[in-house]
């Protein structure tokens, strides 16, 4: 980032580009970098109840297993998804163990929210996904109470799946707490970049694919329930015409699945810089060749090139330095 023609600041990260079969085709800075995959992780997640039916079991819809996929901006669409959610397996919004934040509608714009709003834990970015694991319990009569400890059946599910979809052992993956208060799991870069290269590749997948499908085209078929109004990973989706899958997740960590191509990156930025993550997202799909005259018009602004001050002045640019390498 340069003002005044200046340098100003720097941000760091490392990439890494990963076919279906699980070999590295390129990469910058460190492909192996240790991450937590914290909310691109999950899709990976619902597996356990994709892969028990769980959809079909509740009458879950289309746009319900997006939601299962989302960090959402607590929208209006996004709420009434979560609720009818809940309302098939038979539970209230207290049954939600995601906590309660100011809908990202507003704090991810860093507006301020009516004086008069009233929010709860279905306006939590996560809450579909809660929603989707309070269904898995509720099909397999397990405790609600507890679903989000590391112990719950549910949760050793979920690892055990998680683990499967990127190649790795479960005791393998590095855990942690997330902001939702589930656990979250740690990974070398390129292992999440196979998982979502397999996500991508749907129903074509050996082991999961019908799973893969469903999630797959759920997501791409309804980015506006992913994220939401004015999010990346709504605009990345409707630039990739429904071939790429695409979801980002909180400090600074992104990944995109390319259906056609076989393919998917995973990219971290160290200082999380959310600039810097989407300016660097579009480069990497520029430099595979993944980018049509449209879709490059389209993803000009998450370039975000020019640094414009309130009065709407030019006082410095972004550029992406890096060159993605081949092993």
């Amino acid at each position: 980032m340069t003002r005044g023609g200046t340098l100003e600041n720097q941000h760091f990260g490392s990439i890494a580009v990963v076919n279906t079969h699980g070999q590295l085709r390129a990469f910058a800075g460190d492909p192996h970098w240790l991450t937590f995959t914290r909310s691109t992780i999950k899709a990976l997640q619902a597996l356990p109840f994709l892969e028990t039916g769980g959809p079909q079991y509740f009458g879950f819809t289309p746009q319900q297993i997006a939601m299962l996929c989302a960090s959402h901006n607590g929208e209006d669409m996004h709420v009434a998804q979560v609720t009818d959610m809940l309302d098939k397996a038979g539970l209230g919004t207290r049954a939600l163990r995601c906590g309660c934040h100011v809908p990202l509608r507003f704090s991810f714009f860093d507006k301020a929210p009516p004086n008069d709003a009233v929010f709860d834990e279905l306006h939590n970015n996560c809450s579909g996904k809660h929603a989707g694991f309070l269904a898995y319990c509720v099909q397999h009569s397990l405790p609600l109470d507890d679903y989000i400890g590391p112990d719950h059946p549910l949760q050793q599910a979920i690892r055990r799946d998680v683990a499967r979809a990127v190649g790795m052992q479960p005791d393998d993956l590095k855990m942690g707490i997330d902001g939702c208060s589930a656990p979250n799991y740690a990974m070398p870069l390129w292992r999440l970049a196979y998982g979502y290269a397999r996500l991508a590749n749907g129903a074509q997948d050996p082991e999961m694919g019908d799973s893969f499908a469903q999630l797959s085209s759920a997501m791409t078929t309804h980015p506006d329930l992913v994220s939401g109004t004015g999010r990346n990973d709504l605009a990345f989706m409707r630039a990739g015409r429904g071939d790429w899958v695409s979801k980002v997740g909180a400090d600074g960590v992104q990944v995109v699945g390319n259906t056609r191509r076989g393919e998917a990156f995973a990219l971290k930025i160290i200082d999380a810089n959310k600039s810097a993550l989407y300016a660097a997202s579009v480069e990497v799909m520029e430099q595979l060749g993944w980018l049509d005259n449209a879709q490059r018009d389209a993803l000009q602004a998450w370039r975000a090139i020019p640094i414009i001050n309130a009065r709407s002045l030019m006082v410095g640019e972004r550029r992406a330095v890096f060159s993605l390498q081949t092993p």
